[in-house]
């Protein structure tokens, strides 16, 4: 629990900017509204940066952007990595031999920089950085509904089910997906804090989101040329930033805990012994 509790406190401040922010501004992100390199006040709480621009705004701004890419990413990949490695687990067969090959070596590359490459390759903006970080997720996700397919196409629900008359569709959407709920909640959530801190990397190095669209890598590389004359425009982007990845992690860590019931039996040993003294009482 009190990993659930540290990762929602520090999950909450990120997603309360880009939700209030898709609602409300202070100011414009683009505009200039006062002096640069004011200090946070009252009028401006996060300050300005080096143009006099409201930095609350541009970090609101950017988090929406960068959660947008993210969130559309990792459910894309989600979606096409699980259907295939159903598909690849489920049947077999020389195709699923050839996608589990493909992901394994897609794997095989350090992670951000396979993005990197892909980006690169994919041009720069919205469009680029999006389908840099599918292809980022989609073999993680594959590989496990491919694992739990192979796992399960001969457990005996499965095999009654197919002796009841159920198709191939049938037990992969009702049979064999609901059993893979748990992994991809967990798996889910490890990969929006991988693909947050990605999407950040690529932005950084200018391969993601172009101006005038903030988004909070983007709001870091622009303000290491200013940390002498104010840090506040690189502190509150790389804060909040790293608070929301922190609490991903927190949650994909409490979430794998609780959902995994080989596990249970370790993390929980007060709850065992108290079971065995009411037995034993």
């Amino acid at each position: 629990m009190t990993r659930l509790f540290l990762g929602l406190v520090c999950l909450l401040p990120g997603l309360v900017l880009v939700v209030v922010g898709a609602f409300w501004l202070p100011f414009s992100p683009t505009a200039v509204v006062d002096k640069p390199f004011l200090s946070p006040s009252l009028s401006h709480p996060f300050g300005t940066d080096w143009f006099g621009r409201d930095l609350l705004a541009r970090v609101m701004v950017g988090g929406r952007a960068s959660w947008t890419v993210t969130s559309v990413s990792v459910a894309v990949a989600g979606v096409l990595g699980v259907f295939l490695g159903l598909v690849a687990g489920y049947f077999r067969g020389p195709l699923g031999e050839v996608l589990v090959r493909l992901a394994d070596g897609i794997l095989a590359f350090p992670s951000i920089l396979l993005a990197l490459i892909i980006a690169a390759v994919l041009g720069r903006g919205v469009l680029g950085v999006t389908l840099a970080l599918t292809i980022f997720n989609l073999p993680y996700f594959l590989r496990l509904a491919h694992a739990k397919a192979l796992e399960l196409r001969e457990q005996e629900f499965v095999i009654a089910a197919k002796a009841a008359g159920a198709n191939a569709l049938r037990v992969l959407l009702f049979h064999i997906l609901p059993n893979l709920a748990s992994p991809l909640l967990v798996q889910t959530t490890f990969a929006l804090g991988t693909s947050l801190l990605a999407e950040a990397s690529l932005s950084y190095l200018g391969l993601g989101v172009q101006p005038p669209q903030p988004t909070w890598g983007r709001m870091l590389w622009e303000a290491q040329s200013w940390l002498a004359q104010s840090p506040w425009p690189a502190i509150f982007p790389g804060l909040v930033m790293a608070l929301a990845i922190l609490g991903l992690n927190l949650l994909g860590d409490f979430l794998r805990d609780l959902l995994d019931p080989h596990l249970r039996p370790i993390l929980s040993p007060f709850r065992l012994r108290r079971a065995e003294e009411r037995k034993a009482g």
